[in-house]
């Protein structure tokens, strides 16, 4: 199948491409990227307009499968992806079996080639059943198929463990996601420790609870070797400490959601818990830190951490409700929204962060639209503006504190391997 894409604004960072021209796909790669091409095409998209870029890839979703069902599979994730832009996701192991075996590893792997509308890749937890007391079957997993090895949802607290398993990721060359959250410290905390928290009557959560295990595992990954990418991060010491690791030229890379850019915890004006986040939305001063850290570099991806809850419980109390909202159809408008219509970042470094180096991290064959490559493209509008509605969401769940927020770029197509997996009505 050809498909010939005209008129848009290609950027691509593999290539240091920003320029006007069309793009010809043919056998699901990309053929050639020039002005004023003529082919026969099966299919021809108008791009005028358009940001023609690398399709986006998530480091960080939770497909909820197999478990919880009820919240996310594997085909509903990979859709919300797909009308996301995302044409490659990395699926967390923190579900019901926990991810920490082959078995479960091909039951989500082979679920994807059969349903999924996106590369589905998945991270094996570290422990088994993430209890932290005894190592996962590693070997095993990657055997599988894992791309990365994560506890996400918590750290394993206890050093030494977590050093043998990252002795064990240098072995089999793939990069340590790491939640960073000393759990001794959280102490029942579920919001921000500020002002805020105490006007809700809320225990709080501290910037310590993330900037000390961030300090361990730098310095384990300093020690080991391991390439260790920090997942979700939100303190202005977790920035400064990613700074200083990569100046000392650590193997370190780091993540920011597009809540933690975009909100602060003076945002939550109710008891809502649609605004509970882990880690918290923090304060305008850690905003400013993380969005300086984009703008610089030292902060490598921005990643969704899509958490999907059912509206049953996410209509309680911050309190008492689940950590995590939503994020795979909201990431890419909050990005051009909140940083490129802002001047903060330019749309190559939108796409950088969105695509480029994602695909570094994973050491993946993706994330660029050189010719030859398999053609995972996203066209993309930066001038559409519209309300997040969550009607709309291809997701099962819809918690997000981002409904009825008006936004600006919208996700066109989504091309995957040379097909059309999304197309915007």
């Amino acid at each position: 199948m050809a498909i010939l894409i005209k008129n848009g604004r290609v950027i691509d960072p593999g290539t240091g491409t920003d320029q006007q021209a069309d793009v010809l796909i043919e056998n699901g790669r990309i053929k050639e990227i020039r002005s004023g091409i003529e082919a026969e095409a099966d299919r021809v998209l108008d791009a005028a307009g358009c940001f023609v870029m690398p399709g986006f890839i998530d480091l960080h979703v939770h497909l909820r499968d197999p478990g919880y069902e009820y919240k996310e599979t594997v085909e509903t994730g990979s859709r919300a992806a797909a009308r996301g832009g995302f044409t490659t996701i990395l699926a967390m192991p923190n579900t019901k079996p926990v991810v920490d075996n082959g078995d479960v590893v091909r039951y989500v792997l082979n679920k994807a080639q059969d349903v999924a509308l996106c590369n589905v890749l998945q991270a094996g937890a570290i422990t088994r059943g993430q209890r932290g007391e005894e190592l996962a079957d590693i070997e095993d997993m990657v055997e599988a198929g894992i791309s990365a090895i994560s506890e996400d949802g918590k750290s394993v607290m206890n050093a030494q463990l977590y050093r043998e398993a990252m002795m064990l990721a240098v072995k089999y060359d793939i990069p340590v996601m790491a939640h960073c959250e000393d759990i001794n410290l959280v102490h029942k905390g579920v919001m921000n420790e500020d002002e805020n928290a105490a006007r809700l009557g809320m225990p709080g959560i501290t910037n310590a609870v993330e900037d000390v295990i961030v300090a361990r595992d730098i310095l384990l990954a300093r020690e080991t070797g391991a390439r260790l990418h920090l997942c979700h991060c939100s303190t202005k010491d977790s920035v400064w400490m990613l700074r200083k690791a990569k100046k000392a030229g650590l193997p370190v890379t780091g993540e920011v959601c597009p809540h933690h850019f975009t909100l602060t915890s003076d945002d939550i004006r109710e008891d809502d818990a649609n605004y509970k986040m882990n880690p918290p939305l923090r304060t305008r001063e850690d905003v400013d830190a993380l969005i300086e850290g984009l703008k610089e570099g030292v902060m490598d991806v921005i990643a969704t951490d899509h958490a999907p809850h059912s509206e049953k419980e996410k209509s309680g109390s911050i309190r008492t409700a689940p950590f995590g909202i939503v994020g795979l159809e909201t990431a890419a408008a909050l990005t051009m929204t909140e940083l490129v219509d802002k001047g903060i970042l330019t749309p190559m470094q939108m796409a950088e962060k969105l695509s480029y180096n994602p695909a570094r991290v994973l050491g993946i064959d993706r994330g660029t639209l050189e010719p030859g490559k398999t053609a995972d493209v996203v066209l993309f509008d930066p001038e559409a503006e519209y309300v997040i509605d969550t009607a709309d969401f291809c997701s099962k769940s819809k918690n997000t504190p981002f409904a009825g927020r008006r936004v600006k770029g919208r996700v066109k197509a989504t091309i995957l391997a040379g097909e059309v997996v999304y197309e915007k009505e």
